[in-house]
C-alpha cells in the first residue's frame, strides 16, 4: 500500500520523527519476511518483490549483518522480537557458518546449512566480530565475546601482514595462501583492499569497546594508522582502493560511498580509542573526506554519485541504497564536528531522492538501484548475500543520535 498523505508529509521530510519511522519499517520488513522457519536462520535471498527464495545459498555476510542489526535494535528498543532473532542469527552462526576444525567463519553455504565455500575472507571474519560484540553487549553472553576474540586472534595471526603492516584479504579453509583475493566479482584481484580494512577498524572499535586490553588496543592503533599512511590520499582527499602487498595504489576508481562511510567510521574508531592525539591527527582528515563528497559527488537529482572513473573521466551518477544510507550519517557527522551548515542542508535532498526511488512503499524495504535507474534486468534482490537491514537500519540508528544533538 502506498503511504497515506499524512505519513508521506512526516516521511519526506528530514528529521527525528522521519528516521524513527523509517528505522521501524525497516525492522517489520526483515521481522516479517526474512525468517526461514523450515531450514533454519534466515534466507539466502529474498527477490526484488519480497517473495523468500527457500533453496537460495546462506552467505556470512548477510547472516553476521542480521545478527548486529538484531542485536543493535533490541539495545535500543524493549521489544523482545528482536532477542529472539538476535539469537536466532547467533546460533545458526555457531552451528553452521563456524569451523570447529579450522577456525573461523565459512565464506558461504546451501539452503540446509551444509557447507559450500569454505574460504576465509578476512572481510567476513571482521563481520562476524563486529556482530558477535553486539550480540555480547545484549546478552552478556560469554559464548559470544569468547568467539570474536578467537576469531581476532585468528585474523592478528594469519592476516596481518607483519612485514608491511595492514590485512590481507583470503585465506584457505586452513588459512594457507589462496590465489583468488576477490570479495566479489567486481573487485580487483589483490592482496590488500581499503573496504576489507574499512571493516577489520569497524571490528576492532567494537571489540575494544567490550575488550578493552593491550592487544586489542594495539590492533585498533594500527588499523588506524594504516588509513593515515596508505589508504586516506592527503593529496585528493579520497580512498585509496586497492594495494598489491607493499600497498602500491592499484585504483581504477574513487568511491564516494566508502569515502563519506570511512569519514565516520574513522571518527568513530578515535572516539573508542579515547586517545586525543589520534583525534586531533583524524579530525581534519575525517572533515576532508566529507568536504570532498559534498564538493564533487552531488549528482543533479541531489543524491550521492557512486564513483569517478579515472580512464572515463567522469562521474557515474547511479545510486546504490548503501550509498545514500552511508551519505547521511558522514554529512550529519561532519555537521557535527564543524557546525557548517552544507553538510547538514545536503542530507535534506539526499532523504527526499531516498523516499522517492529507493523505498519501495509496495513490497518494503529499499531498492538496491534507484528505481529509476532500473530496468527488467535489474530488479536485484531486497536481501541476499551483500544486501542487510545494516546499511540502511544503521544509518536509521546513528541518525538518531546524530540529530538529538
Amino acid at each position: 500500500m502506498s503511504l497515506a498523505a499524512t505519513d508521506e508529509d512526516v516521511a519526506m521530510h528530514f528529521n527525528r520523527q522521519g528516521v524513527d519511522r523509517e528505522l521501524g519499517q525497516i525492522a517489520k520488513w526483515w521481522v516479517e519476511h526474512s525468517v526461514d522457519y523450515e531450514n533454519g536462520g534466515f534466507f539466502g535471498e529474498i527477490d526484488f518483490v519480497g517473495k523468500a527464495l527457500p533453496t537460495a545459498n546462506k552467505g556470512i555476510i548477510l547472516n553476521s549483518r542480521i545478527l548486529w542489526f538484531f542485536s543493535e535494535i533490541a539495545l535500543r528498543q524493549n521489544n523482545p522480537t528482536f532477542n529472539s532473532l538476535a539469537t536466532r542469527a547467533f546460533n545458526y552462526l555457531i552451528e553452521h557458518f563456524d569451523d570447529t576444525e579450522n577456525g573461523g567463519a565459512y565464506w558461504e553455504l546451501a539452503f540446509d546449512g551444509s557447507v559450500v565455500d569454505t574460504k576465509k575472507q578476512t572481510y567476513a571474519q571482521c563481520f562476524c566480530i563486529y556482530a558477535l560484540c553486539s550480540y555480547f553487549r545484549l546478552t552478556g553472553d560469554p559464548a559470544a565475546l569468547e568467539k570474536a576474540l578467537v576469531y581476532f586472534q585468528l585474523v592478528e595471526k594469519h592476516a596481518r601482514d607483519a612485514t608491511c603492516g595492514g590485512y590481507i584479504e583470503a585465506f584457505s579453509q586452513d588459512w594457507n595462501s589462496i590465489s583468488d583475493y576477490r570479495l566479489s566479482e567486481k573487485d580487483l584481484n589483490v592482496p590488500k583492499s581499503m573496504n576489507t580494512h574499512l571493516h577489520v577498524l569497524e571490528a576492532y572499535s567494537a571489540l575494544y569497546q567490550v575488550h578493552k586490553c593491550v592487544q586489542t588496543e594495539e590492533a585498533l592503533r594500527h588499523v588506524i594508522e594504516v588509513f593515515q599512511y596508505h589508504i586516506v590520499c592527503h593529496k585528493t582527499t579520497h580512498l585509496k582502493l586497492f594495494f598489491d602487498m607493499q600497498w602500491r595504489d592499484k585504483s581504477q576508481t574513487y568511491s564516494y560511498g566508502h569515502d563519506i562511510e570511512a569519514s565516520w567510521l574513522l571518527w568513530e574508531s578515535a572516539k573508542i580509542l579515547a586517545d586525543k592525539r589520534v583525534m586531533s591527527k583524524l579530525k581534519p582528515v575525517v572533515i576532508g573526506l566529507a568536504q570532498a563528497c559534498l564538493d564533487e559527488a552531488i549528482g543533479e537529482e541531489g543524491q550521492l554519485c557512486d564513483e569517478f572513473i579515472f580512464d572515463e573521466r567522469q562521474r557515474k551518477e547511479t545510486s546504490y541504497w548503501w550509498v545514500q544510507a552511508e551519505a547521511l550519517v558522514g554529512f550529519m557527522n561532519a555537521f557535527t564536528l564543524t557546525g557548517n551548515q552544507g553538510f547538514k542542508e545536503v542530507c535534506q535532498p539526499i532523504w527526499t531522492f531516498i523516499q522517492r526511488y529507493h523505498i519501495d512503499a509496495t513490497h518494503g524495504e529499499w531498492h538496491w538501484l534507484a528505481s529509476h535507474h532500473q530496468d527488467s534486468q535489474s530488479r536485484i534482490y531486497k536481501a541476499g548475500f551483500w544486501k542487510a537491514p545494516y546499511h540502511n537500519g544503521r544509518a536509521m540508528m546513528e541518525l538518531q543520535h546524530l540529530l538529538e544533538k
